[in-house]
């Protein structure tokens, strides 16, 4: 099941007491605490509005269990402090636009941040009929071409992200997730022994070869949710999980979310968008066609994780919001396995549990 939160009594002690450790003008009286609408984590976000400098901020409520690690599989040394501090604070350096951190108290379980507001990319794009959706996504392509080139410069062993990667134990394990979990748990099938030699190969494969491409800075998660409009900039949340990895991921994150489905010619044009930017940020990225063809391995990598974790995340977790997405993410891997003809065979097996993933 997900973390227990505190009642909102002790939210408001825990909240009161950080506050009072940022000085006189940060007044606890006639405070208002409203919980926001949380991710899949163990972390909860309080908005308190009253009488503060600020009008508003957001407090993030740590699981005191779960405050250093990764609810990810991934390997490296353990966190000495909080990876959402730590990567922070590489980012802010760098000239990322990212919240500002007001107090972090890790013995409250409490992170006192700046108050973005609402207005995820996914929001914008359900609220707002006047919206330009290929304009809003290439300036989110853009802001990942100057994310991934302003990291390459100010690489720095001291960020959490340095010291983990995608490695093919875990890309290897993230695919064994989508069996477990859609495959057996979901959908009630099991694999023959010639069928799961067959998808085993495939997978080994697949992940071996993603392992080899060359490692930048991922954020791990560059999708609509995790992407904030406030005023004229567009603010990084949700990176405590970076590592290193292919530069292709963060782009099929994006451009193959579960929440925002894009019409194919657009996903055309800002791959094309991204190449330029790189261009002007002279990364050295494949040749288009090439690079069309990681984006779709990765595609098929990336989103048979996501099927199964909106399942683990529901079984496990006890929260079923991310089901709705499974068949976005299905589709996603269907359509990239059609063009991808060394995996065939993995896509006749599969397509034989996994009615979606039909061709």
């Amino acid at each position: 099941m997900g973390a227990i939160l505190p009642d909102m009594d002790q939210l408001r002690q825990k909240i009161e007491k950080a506050l009072s450790q940022l000085g006189s003008s940060y007044s606890a009286y006639g405070l208002t605490l409203d919980l926001l609408h949380g991710d899949a984590s163990a972390r909860r976000y309080v908005r308190v509005s009253g009488d503060l400098p600020q009008r508003s901020l957001v407090a993030m409520i740590l699981a005191p269990e779960q405050a250093r690690f990764s609810e990810e599989a991934m390997r490296g040394p353990q966190a000495d402090e909080l990876p959402f501090l730590n990567i922070h604070r590489y980012l802010d350096r760098s000239g990322v636009r990212v919240p500002r951190v007001y107090l972090t108290d890790e013995s409250l379980g409490v992170v006192l941040l700046e108050d973005l507001g609402d207005n995820t990319l996914e929001r914008v794009l359900q609220v707002d009929d006047q919206a330009d959706i290929a304009e809003l996504y290439t300036r989110a392509v853009e802001l990942l071409a100057d994310l991934q080139a302003r990291t390459t410069s100010n690489r720095d062993e001291a960020c959490l992200a340095y010291t983990r990667s995608f490695e093919f134990d875990l890309l290897r394990w993230e695919l064994d997730h989508f069996i477990e979990y859609i495959v057996v748990a979901d959908r009630k099938q099991t694999l023959s022994g010639p069928e799961r030699q067959v998808i085993d190969q495939a997978f080994d494969k697949l992940a071996e070869t993603i392992a080899g491409w060359s490692r930048g800075f991922v954020h791990r998660d560059f999708q609509s949710r995790n992407l904030m409009f406030k005023e004229d900039d567009i603010v990084l949340i949700d990176f405590q999980d970076a590592l290193l990895g292919p530069s292709v991921y963060d782009l099929v994150a994006l451009l193959r979310d579960s929440y925002i489905v894009l019409d194919t010619d657009l996903v055309d044009r800002l791959i094309d968008c991204y190449l330029q930017a790189c261009a002007r940020h002279e990364l050295e990225r494949p040749a288009r066609d090439k690079f069309i063809r990681q984006f779709d391995q990765l595609t098929v990598q990336r989103k048979l994780k996501d099927a199964g974790r909106f399942v683990f995340i529901d079984r496990v977790k006890g929260n079923p919001n991310f089901l709705p997405f499974i068949p976005a993410s299905l589709n996603y891997v269907a359509e990239a396995l059609t063009r991808l003809e060394d995996l065939a065979d993995c896509q006749e097996v599969l397509a034989r549990v996994v009615l979606e993933l039909a061709p």
